[in-house]
């Protein structure tokens, strides 16, 4: 096998991709004066806003590894800068969900909206059967990190 081909090139592929993920999101913080914990919270609520999921601080703390205070201090920091706010669940009056704000759906467009608009141009050079393959595969290697994380 090619040594450009093998399964250790891929991994090395996408190490480099988080790598350049991982800074442009933070210079995204750094320039909202914001901590790379604040960042991932933000894209795991854009993210269950987009499935249709609530969630609650609970269930953000759980999600980014969090114990209760920094948990609130992180909530509370965020809904400070205006970014999301705290609402109570219609279902459940006792519960509390949390709700991202336009102001932080529209500092994201404006700094990741050429870098989104840059990758959905460049996946235009593959195919559909092609774009399939990568999908699988990149959810696959997801699954993998998430269940390695999780251990």
């Amino acid at each position: 096998m090619e040594p450009e081909r093998t399964p250790l090139q891929l991994v090395h592929l996408l190490r480099g991709l988080t790598v350049e993920l991982d800074l442009f999101g933070a210079e995204f913080a750094a320039r909202n004066g914001l901590h790379p914990t604040d960042l991932r919270a933000l894209i795991h609520l854009l993210d269950a806003a987009r499935a249709g999921t609530v969630v609650t601080p609970g269930r953000l703390g759980e999600a980014l590894g969090l114990n209760s205070a920094g948990t609130t201090g992180l909530v509370d920091r965020l809904e400070r800068l205006g970014l999301i706010r705290r609402e109570r669940d219609p279902g459940d009056r006792r519960k509390v969900r949390l709700l991202v704000e336009e102001r932080a759906v529209e500092l994201g467009q404006g700094f990741f909206g050429g870098l989104i608009a840059d990758l959905v141009a460049a996946m235009g050079a593959f195919g559909d059967a092609e774009l399939a393959v990568a999908r699988r595969f990149l959810e696959a290697m997801t699954e993998v990190v998430a269940t390695a994380r999780a251990e």
